[in-house]
């Protein structure tokens, strides 16, 4: 049995569904959009099964993105979790029969509060697309399932609109990378948008003056452990000397390689870097210049530290 030929099938019933989310859309997704963007509380996105499990995902994006948002579960709602809802919030109601009981259940509280309703539906003539202030159309032609049954291309589209929600909220507020860091200040995002040259730089610096010794230059760059010899003299900066100059040196001059002194091996005008800049720029840099290093200067343009690229 050839298992692709199913697997492109509801992959081609995906790209059709995309076109169609795409062709459906009209003003009500600018009208959600500016509901949203006028929102003075939070956005609240509500299903249950499949809807609920990407209505999970929606929130995490909202939310990443500028949007405060939380999920709330339309069951656990009707036990006290409606106390989480503040008047002012917006609250977004994933339903693609739009006859959901557990969901339509919601409304007339919702209503009682004063939050307005965005509905995300297949069905346009539903009960909750009837109460809702907004709704936005999910509808499809068939699941990929075969039997036309398990949610898969509905699952996929409201999905696709929910991204589609958080790209047009992004692009309205001017998010930019640096806000989105704010959310993800862990791991390699986190460091390169918000960590500086001078909150990861190598302080102690192996040091040598321009008549220092092959040896002396080796000595310096073997304790300094970061490959490099930085050549300063009255204080100011004059070259580096890196592990691949030594190996290059001993390439060409052999043994004669030892009578060399710093002046004679350094690359001048070394690349540097300000100490306050974003070490994401840092790595930039580097990796653009093909180089695992950088010097970095303080604000009076003194050497104070090394910063080493890392991935």
């Amino acid at each position: 049995m050839n298992h692709l030929v199913n697997a492109q099938e509801a992959l081609s019933l995906y790209q059709q569904a995309i076109s169609r989310l795409n062709n459906n859309l009209s003003d009500s997704f600018n009208q959600a959009i500016d509901l949203i963007l006028s929102c003075e509380g939070r956005l609240v996105v509500s299903g249950i099964g499949k809807s609920g499990l990407v209505g999970k995902k929606m929130v995490a994006t909202f939310a990443s993105t500028g949007t405060p948002s939380f999920f709330l579960h339309p069951t656990e709602a009707f036990h006290g979790d409606l106390g989480m809802l503040k008047p002012i919030d917006i609250v977004i109601l994933i339903s693609y029969s739009g006859e959901t009981d557990d969901i339509n259940k919601l409304i007339p509280s919702l209503k009682n509060f004063g939050n307005k309703i965005i509905a995300i539906t297949g069905k346009s003539e539903s009960t909750l697309a009837q109460h809702a202030d907004i709704v936005l159309d999910i509808s499809i032609e068939r699941e990929a399932c075969p039997n036309n049954l398990a949610p898969t291309t509905s699952s996929l589209i409201t999905m696709a609109l929910g991204d589609a929600l958080a790209i047009a909220l992004i692009k309205a507020r001017d998010f930019k990378a640096e806000d989105f860091a704010l959310y993800h200040p862990g791991g390699s995002l986190g460091r390169k948008l918000l960590c500086r040259v001078k909150d990861v730089m190598i302080r102690k610096l192996p040091l040598v003056a321009p008549n220092a010794s092959f040896e002396e230059c080796l000595t310096a760059m073997n304790e300094g452990r970061i490959g490099v010899a930085i050549v300063v003299e009255n204080h100011q900066l004059k070259g580096i000397i890196t592990d691949g100059d030594i190996r290059r040196l001993l390439a060409r001059q052999g043994a004669n390689s030892l009578s060399y002194m710093a002046e004679n091996m350094m690359s001048k005008n070394p690349k540097t870097i300000s100490e306050d800049e974003y070490i994401g720029k840092a790595e930039e840099k580097m990796k653009e210049l093909h180089i695992h290093s950088l010097v970095a200067l303080d604000a009076q343009g003194q050497i104070s530290g090394v910063v080493e690229f890392t991935s």
